[in-house]
């Protein structure tokens, strides 16, 4: 890819955009398209259709999205099946229309099925039933991803997706209700040490398993796949560092400085018991990650005691 090419990155405001506009500009890349929400909301074809007609941007990157931990994702399914179909159909039907060369998809490892063989393979998509919690977002990612794959066959459009596992670093969410774990975990365990409250309280036994993968790294490995991937369809992108949800729990205690105690509440919903991706194709290619999850959340942790998550928002 060009180092003067004109790239529009769709979402540089979230944890996976911002990294990967990080990653291009110390990359050397010199022309990086971005828009917030009330410059362009993505939802709005006629805007994103203009957009593309006036800026034609040589390669897309599709990060936005609304997203959200298990409990937005159990009361506003509406919200996110609608809003995500919309952004997906917009922008990836203006990119092909305003000749865009390549499109990079951004999915989400929760399309496939919750009792997929470990680790997963790409083929493993629509091989079973989803995790319910989740379902009307996997849903629209699984048609954004479709329209990609059809898009590519009918009309010759290079757009592929990137199916990342569980992410998590500087950048991430820490609303109460719209959080994923690894960030609503975090800010549990830190207003709990400043408060000096003598236990944080956990959802679900702490058993399922998680691959978790620092958005840095996402964002490299996005790039990478930009300079070096030529293929289409969808593949993985993951640390290959598995951690339980219990390990991840203790290992936060540590890394927050919490002294007090860690309990879970079996009541609560646990989710996929296990979700660990097949990064073969990926690995094949010659990428590796740099970051261990201790390291993230130790580089996540300091960002978010300085106060840029609030800031930012």
């Amino acid at each position: 890819m060009n180092k003067n090419a004109r790239i529009y990155v769709a979402g540089h405001r979230g944890m996976v955009g911002s990294a990967i506009v990080r990653r291009l500009v110390d990359g050397g890349y010199t022309d990086i398209l971005t828009r917030t929400h009330s410059e362009l909301p993505l939802d709005d074809a006629d805007l994103v259709a203009r957009f593309f007609a006036d800026e034609r941007p040589e390669c897309v990157v599709l990060a936005a999205a609304r997203v959200g931990g298990i409990v937005a994702n159990a009361t506003q399914g509406g919200d996110f099946i609608r809003e995500n179909l919309q952004i997906q159909t917009n922008v990836i039907d203006s990119a092909y229309r305003s000749g865009a060369q390549r499109l990079l998809f951004l999915g989400s490892s929760c399309i496939y099925p919750k009792f997929a063989e470990q680790p997963i393979v790409e083929e493993a998509l629509l091989t079973g039933p989803l995790e319910e919690t989740n379902l009307p977002y996997a849903v629209a990612k699984i048609a954004g991803k479709t329209m990609c794959d059809a898009y590519a066959q009918q009309f010759g459009f290079k757009a592929f997706t990137v199916m990342p596992s569980n992410v998590f670093g500087v950048g991430d969410n820490f609303h109460p209700e719209h959080s994923h774990v690894v960030a609503g975990m975090m800010r549990r365990f830190h207003e709990a040490k400043v408060e000096s409250h003598d236990k944080v309280v956990v959802w679900g036994t702490g058993s399922p398993m998680r691959e978790l993968i620092d958005a840095d790294d996402l964002a490299d490995g996005c790039v990478f796949l930009l300079e070096n991937y030529d293929g289409g369809g969808m593949i993985n992108v993951g640390s290959g560092e598995e951690i339980s949800i219990r390990e991840l729990a203790l290992l936060m205690k540590t890394v927050v400085g919490f002294e007090g105690d860690v309990e879970f509440d079996a009541s609560r919903p646990d989710g996929t018991p296990r979700k660990i991706m097949d990064n073969s194709k990926l690995l094949a290619l010659g990428w590796r990650p740099k970051f261990t999850i201790e390291a993230g959340l130790r580089k996540m942790y300091e960002w978010f005691v300085s106060g840029e998550h609030i800031r930012g928002a």
